[in-house]
């Protein structure tokens, strides 16, 4: 069974990587949208693993592109940024799962293969929640705070504070 996983966490892709060969597959990666044409040269994939967010287009863009494979495969849609819109619109697409990440193999492969993932009983904490959704926020401003700040309705001195703290525990 082949699988393509396009993510551009390279650690996160390597270690699906690593985990997918581990359980037998041939594995196919991708970094962007842009490099998933030249992976599927290695081989049409039964499977795929596609994160929603990535510089240079959108994780939506590859569903509709990987539906339009004979056969198609069966497409798993990532995200750390899940809404109820977006989750709409990736089932709409042809994907035939969504998860939130952090999600580990074993879940990737029971949503690809049909079956309910095992329950996740570690609930992230709210300071958690918070320090990932500033980080993420300042990542979407290239790490220039005073945008963040602005974005975020806050005052560039809370944010640096916030952001100036160790991770919370999950």
């Amino acid at each position: 069974m082949r699988i393509l996983i396009v993510d551009d966490d390279e650690p996160f892709r390597l270690a699906l990587r690593n985990a997918f060969l581990r359980r037998g597959y041939e594995v196919s990666l991708a970094g962007a949208p842009a490099e998933v044409e030249p992976a599927l040269r290695e081989g049409t994939p039964h499977y795929a693993v596609v994160d929603l967010r990535m510089p240079g287009g959108s994780g939506l863009d590859v569903v509709r592109a990987l539906r339009a494979l004979s056969p198609p495969p069966q497409v798993v849609v990532l995200t750390g940024y899940g809404t109820i819109g977006t989750a709409v619109e990736a089932i709409r697409l042809g994907a035939s799962n969504y998860l939130n990440k952090p999600a580990d193999a074993e879940e990737i492969e029971a949503a690809l293969q049909g079956k309910r993932p095992p329950p996740n009983t570690d609930v992230p904490s709210l300071d958690r929640q918070e320090w990932e959704y500033l980080n993420r926020i300042l990542a979407d401003c290239n790490g220039n705070i005073s945008e963040a700040a602005r974005r975020l309705k806050m005052h560039r001195r809370t944010l640096q504070r916030k952001l100036q703290k160790h991770p919370p525990k999950a």
